[in-house]
């Protein structure tokens, strides 16, 4: 492991705002922020979360905006998780957290009702077949968001991929959810000035731009 990285990983323990629970905890059902996130936050703000946050843009951009909404990145990666949290310890942001944890893990995490939104930002497309339990927009993937969420609330999927905008449509109509706004280019189309948010770029987001490559949205509910 390069020398940078454990310095990233020794930091990162230092930070308040970064929670890095062990899988074995987890799956005893025995975290202790379940259902007691307002206590971590010290309010009883909406809850939003950022899955696969990777460099954390996307969360520490939103809680910027709406200081008055509580943000949780998450990501398994700490190296990555390390500049978003860093960047909301240096902009002083009380309404950000960053969970190191698989997404897989989120009804161990979270309690019924507890999550008010969810961005799904860039996520690796898993387009190979036997990865497919892997996409964070499977049926098996929205089930566990369904059993944190409330009643209504939005989901978001941002994308640089095609076939996970097309596979995602697909999986929507086939469980019936509602679909509130889609688009194969947002860049080219009225939600861009129509949603603010939308225009937040990640890292990864400007190389797609710089090589043409039209970025997707969908805005749905599933329960």
């Amino acid at each position: 492991m390069a020398k940078n990285k454990l310095q990233k990983f020794k930091e990162l323990e230092t930070f308040n705002n970064t929670i890095q629970p062990k899988k074995e905890l987890l799956l005893k059902d025995n975290f202790k922020l379940k259902g007691s996130w307002d206590k971590e936050f010290k309010n009883t703000n909406p809850i939003v979360l950022e899955l696969g946050c990777g460099k954390g843009e996307y969360t520490v951009n939103l809680a910027k905006s709406n200081l008055n909404i509580n943000y949780i990145g998450i990501d398994i990666k700490g190296s990555r998780i390390w500049k978003g949290a860093k960047l909301a310890v240096d902009n002083k942001l009380s309404n950000v957290r960053f969970l190191r944890t698989q997404i897989e893990f989120l009804p161990f995490c979270f309690s019924k009702n507890e999550v008010s939104e969810i961005w799904i930002t860039f996520p690796d497309p898993q387009i190979k077949y036997r990865r497919r339990k892997k996409r964070l927009t499977a049926i098996n993937m929205l089930t566990k968001y369904k059993s944190i969420l409330k009643k209504d609330s939005l989901m978001h999927l941002k994308t640089d991929s095609q076939f996970l905008y097309g596979y995602t449509l697909g999986v929507l109509e086939k469980i019936e959810a509602k679909i509130i706004e889609s688009s194969h280019d947002i860049y080219n189309s009225y939600l861009i000035e129509k949603n603010k948010f939308l225009s937040i770029q990640t890292f990864y987001e400007k190389k797609f731009l710089k090589n043409n490559k039209p970025i997707t949205y969908i805005c749905f509910q599933i329960n």
